[in-house]
Formats: C-alpha cells, structure tokens, sequence
C-alpha cells in the first residue's frame, strides 16, 4: 500500500540514515517495483523561450534576469514535430515541451494541441510544462491526449517565497489538482542546490509524498547557476554554488523510498556531475534521464555521452525504446 501520509520526521529519518543503509533501503524498494538497470530517456524541447513574466530566481528565461536571453514566439508546429521525430530516432521514449509562460493563452491552444497530436501519432509519450492551467485548458490538454503535466514546487514550502514571488505554493498545488482532475498523469519535483537546508529538502520531499497521489514523474534538478539570475548571481563562485554530491544522491534515494512507484528522473545539474555521482544516483533508484545536448536553455550530457556511460555501468534504456549508439573516437 503506497503511503501518503508521510510525516516530516519520519522522511527527516531517512536523511539521517548512514549512507550505506540508506542506499540499500532506496535500492530494495526500487527493485520491488522496477526493473533494475532499466532507465527511461526522455527529450525536452523549449517550444516558447524567453519572456517570462515569473521572477522564479534560478531561471535565465524570466523576463526579470538579466541572462542575456531574448524572448521568442512560440515555435511551429512543424518545427516542434520534426524535433521530436529526431528525440524518437536516438531513443527517446517521452518528448517533453517546455513554454516560458505563466500560463498559457486561449489563442495559443489550437498549435498546443496539434503539437500534443503530432508527438502522440508518433508513438511517443507527451509532457507539457506551461505555467499555471485553469480547469479548462487541463480538459483540453486531455482530450488531446495529453499524457503528463510538469509543474515543479521547486523547493519546500518555506523556502517557496525566498526563490518565487509571482505565484504562490498555493497555486502550485491549484494547478496539480486541475491536472489531476482532468486525468492527466502528474510529473512534479523540484531544485536542490539553491542554498535550501536539509530540512527544507525534507520540506520538499515530504510536499510531494504526501499529495493525495504521488507524482507519476519525480524530476530532481541540481541548480545551474546562471550569471544575471538572482540565485546565479548569489550563488556563483561560492561553496554553496554546487550541491554536495552525497547530499544529492541521499535526496534521489530519500525521493524513491517515499515514492515507490514514481519515475524519478536526473534533470538539470546532471551534464556537471562525475560519472561516480550518476552511477550513485541510479543505485539511489533514480530511473529516468534526459537525453540530447539542451535542457531548455541549459547544457545537457549529450546522446553520445550517456550511451557511453550506459555501457560503462550496464543499463539498459527502457524497453520500447530504441538503442543509443556510442559515439565513435
């Protein structure tokens, strides 16, 4: 029976296990609900950059940063299924489509969901990560077949007002439920890194355990800081700009024993990290990772890269996708 009645203690227990224990707890829970050395690989595509009207702090496409980033239209839909012809063709099992907005606009519904069409009649699974959705938009993006929503808390509760302020918790949590109700699969997780304690990474992992249903996708991103960002400014060059490597791991491994049956997937900060850290990771019962070169507007390992790194350890991408090949020396 999945607990969803987690209790900040307890998940601060887990934490606070010896490192050992720890992993061999995340790793017997994984294993009784996937398969092992299986990993799903995903591709995100930035369909709208730049523009936000968010001052989320770690993010170079808010409309308040000073990153250097110009704001562009919404790209074709032709354009946007040629991308995820590409993602499908090195492997990809899930093309993820990612727009700098608050929320989407009425008049930009039709392309929404003919991008949402065109991925689907590929074989693929979709993802759309837009801002905040009404009742409505959430409806229409289902009956288009829509088959995840991303809309990341980010951070703990109480640590939510020191890295947004244009929207609260709350409508967070507003957007999962109409995602929810309109029967799209939820993928939701956060951000370590941004100079959060312990116990706010507990507050984050405990937020998401104990949602009436946990996420169907858990991305756990390592903040990339981004020079004319709040956080990139603040951040940068000092011993909090990168996230204990063990820290992190213990977070992934914290996130599978509280969310059985969650994909959880190594998102931004992946493409810094040692292999020995990725390799932790995945023994943490972390099962899902974007491919390609980009995150948005971020670096990102590349295809070649992770296919080497999965020979090296032995994984295997998820079945129904196709293999990745190793680049040539």
């Amino acid at each position: 029976m999945l607990r969803t009645d987690w209790t900040r203690a307890e998940i601060a227990g887990l934490f606070d296990l010896p490192f050992d224990e720890l992993m061999f707890r995340a790793q017997t829970v994984h294993r009784a609900h996937h398969a092992a050395g299986e990993v799903q690989l995903c591709t995100l595509l930035s369909i709208k950059t730049g523009g936000c009207p968010e001052d989320c702090g770690y993010c170079s496409q808010s409309a308040s940063a000073d990153s250097g980033l110009k704001a562009e239209k919404l790209m074709d839909v032709d354009a946007v299924l040629a991308s995820a012809a590409e993602a499908k063709a090195a492997g990809s099992q899930r093309f993820c489509m990612g727009a700098a907005w608050r929320n989407p606009k009425d008049r930009d519904m039709d392309a929404i969901v003919r991008m949402v069409e065109g991925v689907r009649d590929m074989g693929l699974e979709t993802c759309m990560t837009l801002g905040m959705l009404e009742p409505a938009q959430a409806q229409r993006l289902a009956e288009a077949g829509l088959d995840y929503y991303n809309h990341n808390i980010d951070t703990s509760p109480e640590n939510y007002g020191n890295v947004i302020t244009t929207r609260t918790f709350q409508d967070r949590l507003d957007t999962l439920a109409n995602v929810r109700e309109a029967g799209i699969s939820v993928c939701c997780g956060g951000i370590v890194g941004m100079g959060e304690t312990r116990q706010d990474r507990v507050g984050f992992v405990h937020a998401l355990a104990t949602l009436p249903r946990h996420p169907e996708s858990v991305p756990v991103n390592a903040l990339v800081p981004v020079r004319g960002t709040p956080l990139g400014d603040m951040l940068a060059g000092t011993p909090m700009a990168k996230i204990d490597d063990i820290e992190f791991v213990r977070t992934v491994a914290v996130a599978r024993i509280a969310m059985p049956l969650s994909m959880v997937r190594l998102s931004a900060g992946r493409e810094s990290m040692s292999e020995a850290t990725q390799a932790l990771c995945f023994m943490a019962g972390a099962n899902s990772i974007f491919t390609g070169d980009k995150l948005l507007t971020t670096g990102n390992a590349g295809d070649g890269a992770d296919a080497a790194l999965f020979a090296k350890l032995g994984l295997t991408p998820m079945a129904g996708a196709e293999p990745m090949r190793v680049a040539a020396e």
